[in-house]
């Protein structure tokens, strides 16, 4: 083989290229020549990807056993993926983070736009979390810490490693603290400070994604009452109780997660304005409009309704359920925040599901703001699946 083609060959099936030459950074395996003698190839190993016309797409990583069975790695064909390759992936990662965030809380790398295919790190200060989703960056995992050990400050890295999409990559579960000796952590924001365990915690312990639509709703709380529905571990809350809301009620049917949440409330001296509902979201909710409950803030982030397109009419239907049992809990001239993380709820859909529900809960209202992930979760520009947050701030009249 020729020095400048240092990977095993993969060739696409005739007429499969127009995806690929437009930028898109995915083949299907039912895009690819899959030969018998390929199903043998170590998942996750580069390989060059070609065109059945001989054009030359770059370096992949492949995963015989995966739908999405070839990845972006590097334009090149002949690039090496090795130590300095994850370094400098890394390092870029985190020169990145370092010029648009405001504090060491954050998330590191963003898969796809990255440069990094599957690929989560969220750092929490000197704690960082991997969630290695694809075989091809669990194959690099040695470099990925030894990268992060060299370019950050770090006591501990985890591998939270126990996600749904490591099940279609043909990947065990893992949770495992790779370096240091305890994991136990914060993440702060808007000078909040929320415990974080990242063994125990729910994926890598805290969304950061919201950050900036946080901001934008905890700075509208002042001195009103504030709903905080699937609150998890009352990220918006407990922002807002800090920002001046006079009274905040978390909701959420785990637990686990609403003691967290309690416990932050009074890490923070806040538990005063604080109180926990465990339930069901949407009959707590149809509770509390039941018992003339309203406030100037409500908040509703819930897990995807949508996961697949099979689902995505069904999902559809629940952020417009939601929408509307959230509309008579809104006091007039109160602010509804309403999102989803959900790819296959598309803005326009969802917008559109969430404008019914609100119709069908008798109120009128306007769109002040439209709110996505924070700039540490760039997009890759021709994968529109990694732009899977939005949600809309809606003034109820």
């Amino acid at each position: 083989m020729p020095p400048d083609a240092p990977h095993p060959l993969l060739r696409l099936n005739k007429g499969q290229e127009r995806r690929l030459k437009s930028g898109y950074p995915w083949a299907f395996s039912n895009e690819i020549a899959m030969k018998p003698e390929l199903r043998q190839w170590l998942p996750g190993a580069p390989v060059r990807l070609e065109g059945d016309d001989g054009w030359r797409f770059g370096t992949f990583m492949f995963n015989p056993r995966s739908l999405i069975a070839a990845r972006l790695l590097d334009r090149d064909p002949a690039c090496v993926i090795d130590a300095g390759f994850v370094r400098n992936r890394i390092a870029s990662a985190a020169a990145l983070r370092a010029r648009v965030c405001d504090s060491p809380y954050h998330r590191l790398v963003h898969a796809e736009a990255d440069g990094m295919p599957g690929l989560i790190i969220d750092r929490f200060a000197d704690v960082a979390v991997v969630q290695a989703n694809t075989a091809g960056m669990d194959r690099l995992l040695p470099e990925i810490v030894a990268a992060l050990l060299a370019e950050l400050p770090l006591r501990a890295i985890v591998a939270r490693n126990d996600s749904p999409s490591r099940q279609h990559e043909g990947l065990p579960e893992q949770v495992a603290l790779l370096h240091g000796e305890t994991a136990e952590c914060e993440a702060v924001e808007g000078g909040v400070r929320f415990p974080i365990d990242p063994l125990t915690g729910q994926k890598t312990g805290f969304f950061f994604d919201q950050h900036p639509n946080r901001d934008r709703v905890a700075a509208l709380s002042g001195g009103g009452r504030m709903l905080d529905v699937f609150c998890h571990i009352g990220a918006f809350g407990l922002r807002c109780a800090a920002a001046g809301a006079a009274h905040v009620t978390l909701v959420d049917a785990s637990a686990p997660a609403l003691e967290h949440a309690a416990r932050a409330a009074a890490a923070n001296g806040l538990s005063d304005r604080v109180t926990t509902r465990r339930g069901d979201a949407f009959d707590v909710m149809t509770e509390l409009a039941q018992e003339g409950e309203r406030f100037e803030v409500v908040v509703c982030d819930p897990p995807a309704f949508a996961k697949s397109k099979k689902d995505q009419a069904a999902g559809l239907r629940a952020y417009s359920r939601l929408a509307r049992l959230a509309a008579p809990l809104t006091a007039p001239g109160g602010f509804l925040f309403i999102a989803s993380c959900s790819h296959h709820a598309p803005l326009d859909m969802f917008a559109a599901a969430v404008a019914e529900g609100l119709h069908r809960g008798k109120r009128d209202g306007r769109i002040v703001y439209t709110g996505y992930a924070g700039p540490d979760h760039p997009v890759h520009p021709h994968l529109p699946e990694s732009a899977y947050l939005k949600g809309q701030l809606i003034q109820l009249l």
